[in-house]
């Protein structure tokens, strides 16, 4: 394999240049961006101009992108519709492939986008970062030693008090397969089951709600168009574990509440210990000599009162972790097989908040 990995960008969008771009730009001894694609040519033309390598292409069809022998990995960053897709296209061409979140807009494609990574010999993972955070590898690591316990109880939280995207297809139920729940609830879904490493659901049930319909109300972003708002501003899920564990999820654009939480937020309850990691900050909770005791660990890495510490965003972390793991064959931290429960309990939440029934795995 050459010293540097030859990446194209499928989807030259918001989430590209928010994140992909300047954290693979930040690996530039590791990777070379040599491709870009976008419907919307001008897109690609700008994003080559800005981060592209020597000699970068730009494409406005993905197929002309993967029939490019000489690239090793693609960033699939495009409407949730048609993530499964291009995925599959690129791992059967021989593509490493990172998918932004969700996996999937439905539960099938995710499925099949695991077996199309097993059939190619190839590594696929998503973009999750909040698993990248401080804080999430301070909690696994505690965790892991059994500092908590048995994890019987989680909540993941991705709570605005008003956060309605106005742009792009976020409010396309077509193209996106739903609204908060599938946008920020996916992380938070996915950060607590990765923290308490457990991905056997028994049985969901699921509510949404569409409620704040005033286009005009406070929003961070201005108003949106109500007639392409085809989507949920509110979903709950309530989830059995096999071994018995619930798993609780709140997940909004829009809720007349004073404590908004950020997405890639939860809180985890054991037999010994509980923890929190909300808005980025972390706590533990326990029991200490016969005193109910609460620590807010330094997570900040600062050492000395003059240094601030090396930081690197989860971003950044996210993309140096994924490439040492094509240049070391190793699984990266996201591993397909997760990704896909992460669908099907976002699925079955809806499929639940539809019918008005539980979903039984």
């Amino acid at each position: 394999m050459a010293d540097k990995l030859r990446v194209g960008i499928i989807g030259c969008g918001g989430i590209a240049n928010g994140k992909h771009l300047p954290s693979l730009t930040a690996l530039k001894k590791d990777v070379e961006l040599v491709a870009f694609c976008d419907l919307i040519e001008e897109k690609a033309v700008k994003a080559k101009a800005e981060y592209g390598a020597e000699g970068a292409k730009v494409y406005t069809a993905y197929e002309k992108l993967l029939e490019d022998k000489s690239i090793d990995v693609v960033h699939v960053l495009t409407p949730n519709r048609s993530h499964a897709d291009i995925s599959i296209a690129a791992l059967g061409v021989g593509k490493h492939v990172l998918c932004e979140k969700p996996m999937a807009k439905s539960a099938a494609d995710a499925r099949r986008m695991v077996e199309a990574a097993k059939k190619s010999g190839k590594k696929l993972t998503v973009g999750y970062q909040h698993r990248h955070k401080p804080e999430a590898s301070y909690l696994k690591s505690i965790i892991e030693r059994g500092d908590l316990g048995d994890i019987y109880y989680a909540k993941a939280f991705a709570i605005r008090r008003r956060g309605t995207p106005n742009w792009g297809v976020f409010l396309n139920e077509y193209e996106q397969g739903g609204g908060p729940l599938i946008d920020i609830g996916t992380h938070s879904l996915d950060l607590t089951l990765f923290l308490i490493n457990n991905y056997k659901p028994k049985m969901v049930v699921g509510t949404k709600y569409k409620k704040i319909t005033d286009p005009n109300s406070a929003n961070p972003w201005g108003p949106w168009d109500e007639k392409q708002h085809t989507v949920e501003d509110a979903a709950f899920g309530f989830i059995v574990m096999e071994n018995g564990a619930t798993v609780t999820l709140e997940a909004t654009w829009a809720l007349n509440t004073i404590e908004p939480i950020q997405e890639g937020s939860c809180a985890l309850h054991g037999t010994r210990a509980g923890a929190q990691c909300k808005n980025n900050e972390v706590s533990i909770n326990k029991d200490e000599f016969g005193r109910l005791v609460a620590t807010y660990p330094d997570l900040s890495n600062k050492g000395a009162a003059f240094y601030d510490g090396i930081k690197e965003t989860p971003s950044i972390t996210e993309a140096r972790r994924w490439i040492n793991a094509i240049k070391t064959n190793t699984d990266p931290l996201v591993l397909p097989e997760q990704a896909c429960v992460v669908s099907e309990l976002l699925e079955a939440i809806y499929t639940s908040a539809n019918s008005g029934k539980p979903v039984y795995f």
